[in-house]
């Protein structure tokens, strides 16, 4: 650290409620690790803020000493975008307060909330707004992206139940960005990621939800994957909008309910959960155990906040990892031989491939209502992840999940960019073609309106025009 910031540091800490944090202090190290093991940064400086105007005070600091900023919510982006080396990582994980107005039904939550504290606080009123599948995500990185799960077929993604926005910008402005404030940095803010500004609160309108879903979960093994996976486009194409699925290849859990025999064992998965007391569910539970018995089933009620932290074992901390994503139009012939083909090359049992479908509420909203970087056809969102225990293994990982992208690639909508919450980099023009021209460019102006020297820069980075 440079003389000129030490002499600064003490006014810096003065204008804080937060606490700042150098290397070597207590807190340091559990303050710049994040979600992806593979990503061991040094940030000069941690300012962990705990209202919007030490957010202004760390970016002003930041600017001052020519410092990088990165920005950490819920720090669960496998590019480990939260933390920098040098620079100074803002820090909002104090910032996760949740107040619900279940009149109005309106959530507010804090810039470094989880998924967690918003699926908890609303779901104690019988509200809930779509988010993610993993709980320990931050509801900031996923909604700046998009933000899709169980509940977008049915209410949309969380930009679309995105009322407004409490946001930071390069220059020290605090701004409420909404459908009648700053209309073009609302805009922006929804799908454009944490190009903008820093988000330090989330306004969501809510929707009424049952505690209580139907879950089941059917696990095929290798030999049945061309099978399994027709059987889940049958499934998927046709569900009502109180039905949700998700397909993939995953390895059996050592779970209770899983024969021991068939522990760690890879193979195909379909999820399907069904919400507000559907019967239509237990049909497509007994259609499926007609159609292809499973190896094993699980099919039983569960409270939503229990749905939300399904995965999160599978998706724990300490995990060296890597994903790519792409849209496609269907599970087509051609697109179930490329998954059979490459499935059985995964090596790691952390690893996994999963597909959401997307269609119902969130084909709603326009193309251009949002800067969203997919489009709003029916589809399925590829997600494929590659997790290992260490840097060794994450290798034949990477390796894996670039083949596989590579192979669907032909078949994918677009030139296969997908969606950016689910991609650890974009090379060339990646960036530009998971947006669109008109769409990319449209964000470049309003990127140059509001952080013209692109101070915000840690994340899928657009350009400021100009």
């Amino acid at each position: 650290m440079t003389h000129t910031i030490t002499k600064g540091m003490d006014g810096f800490r003065a204008a804080m409620d937060g606490p700042v944090i150098l290397p070597g202090e207590a807190g340091f190290d559990d303050g710049r690790r994040v979600w992806n093991a593979a990503i061991d940064r040094r940030p000069a400086v941690i300012a962990r803020c705990a209202t919007a105007a030490d957010v202004v005070a760390a970016v002003g600091f930041a600017r001052e000493h020519g410092l990088e900023i990165s920005v950490r919510g819920g720090a669960h982006n496998p590019a480990g975008t939260a933390v920098t080396d040098g620079g100074l990582m803002i820090d909002l994980s104090g910032l996760n307060a949740v107040s619900v107005d279940p009149a109005a039904r309106r959530a507010r939550a804090g810039g470094g909330a989880l998924l967690a504290d918003l699926d908890a606080a609303t779901q104690a009123h019988g509200l809930a707004v779509p988010a993610g599948m993993i709980s320990h995500t931050g509801v900031g990185g996923l909604t700046l992206g998009g933000g899709m799960g169980w509940l977008t077929r049915k209410f949309g993604m969380s930009i679309d139940n995105l009322a407004a926005a409490e946001v930071v910008t390069a220059d020290g402005r605090v701004l409420h960005a909404s459908a009648a404030e700053h209309p073009d940095l609302f805009w922006a803010i929804r799908g454009g990621g944490g190009n903008f500004g820093v988000v330090t609160s989330f306004e969501f309108d809510l929707h009424e939800l049952d505690p209580e879903v139907q879950v089941a979960m059917f696990f095929w093994g290798l030999d049945q994957g061309p099978e399994a996976l027709r059987l889940a486009a049958q499934i998927t194409a046709g569900m009502p909008p109180d039905i949700n699925a998700v397909t993939g290849a995953v390895n059996a859990p050592p779970a209770p309910f899983v024969p021991e025999q068939h522990h760690f064992a890879p193979g195909y998965v379909l999820l399907l959960t069904g919400f507000n007391g559907t019967a239509e569910h237990a049909r497509l539970v007994g259609l499926i155990r007609a159609t292809l018995p499973p190896l094993f089933d699980l099919v039983a009620p569960m409270r939503y906040t229990e749905l939300q932290q399904l995965l999160d074992a599978a998706n724990a901390w300490g995990g060296y990892a890597y994903d790519k994503s792409c849209y496609l139009a269907g599970l087509s012939g051609p697109v179930i031989d490329v998954l059979t083909e490459h499935v059985p090359a995964k090596a790691s049992p952390m690893s996994a491939l999963l597909f959401y479908r997307l269609d119902g509420a969130y084909c709603q909203a326009g193309e251009q209502d949002t800067a969203f970087s997919g489009g709003r056809s029916p589809r399925y969102g590829a997600f494929i992840i590659g997790i290992g225990p260490d840097e060794r293994a994450l290798a034949a990982e990477r390796d894996w999940v670039r083949g596989l992208w590579s192979a669907l690639r032909p078949h994918a909508i677009s030139d296969g960019s997908g969606y950016i919450n689910g991609n650890t980099d974009y090379a060339g023009d990646g960036l530009r073609s998971a947006y669109g021209t008109a769409k990319y460019e449209r964000l470049a102006r309003i990127k140059a309106g509001y952080d013209p020297d692109n101070v915000f820069h840690l994340n899928a980075n657009v350009q400021p025009a100009g």
